[in-house]
């Protein structure tokens, strides 16, 4: 069967199956850049079973690439002081590999549970990599720091942001997309890794950018 989408320049798979990741990406994009997922493509999830997030997210990107396309990943996690920094590099599967967000998220409340305010803070890291046909060509990192709310909160966001509050009381499900672009840990690595991208499909140099 022919590819409907032939690679181009102005096309970027982001290597995930993520619709909420997808809109977020596409809303820091300049225009002229059509981004497909692995579910536009019908190409599989990569494993995401290394020791870190650079390591799983650089393990998709350099999958992504095989198809030919110019690739964008990422792997984000939460870190939650009074469990060690867990879930960590495993907080998508914290529940279990095929549960729901909502699990991930009862299990961790349920952990909590017995917490003081005080003793809630956490914070959310995000290891942005691009890959070409070529290889790596950049990674970026950030981060956010905020609490765990005692209750989920707010119908936007996805994975743990109804649970996940900012310094004013709201949580990442409770603001509009281009604010939490504007202070996210995935909007701020994405911008960091944006000038590589750029470079990259202008033609230019990219060694040393964005990492």
């Amino acid at each position: 069967m022919d590819d409907p989408l032939p690679p181009v320049t102005t096309r970027i798979l982001l290597a995930t199956s993520n619709s909420g990741k997808a809109r977020e990406f596409r809303a820091l994009l300049p225009p002229g850049i059509e981004v497909v997922t692995l579910t536009d493509l019908g190409l599989p999830s990569p494993p995401e079973d290394a020791d870190t997030l650079r390591e799983n997210a650089v393990t998709k990107a350099l999958a992504g690439a095989l198809s030919g396309y110019l690739t964008v990943a990422d792997d984000s996690g939460l870190e939650v002081d009074a469990l060690g920094g867990a879930p960590g590099v495993h907080s998508a599967r914290y529940a279990g590999t095929t549960v729901s967000d909502a699990a991930n998220r009862e299990k961790l409340l349920a952990q909590m549970r017995h917490l003081r305010p005080g003793q809630r803070t956490a914070r959310f890291r995000c290891v942005v990599a691009i890959a070409g046909p070529s290889g790596l060509i950049a990674t970026a990192e950030g981060h956010l720091d905020g609490a765990i709310a005692p209750v989920p909160a707010g119908d936007g966001g996805f994975g743990y942001d109804p649970i996940f509050e900012l310094p004013g009381g709201r949580t990442l499900a409770q603001i509009p997309l281009i604010e939490k672009n504007a202070l996210s840990h995935r909007g701020e690595a994405y911008r960091k890794a944006l000038p590589a991208l750029r470079a990259y499909l202008a033609g230019g140099p990219t060694e040393g950018m964005g990492r």
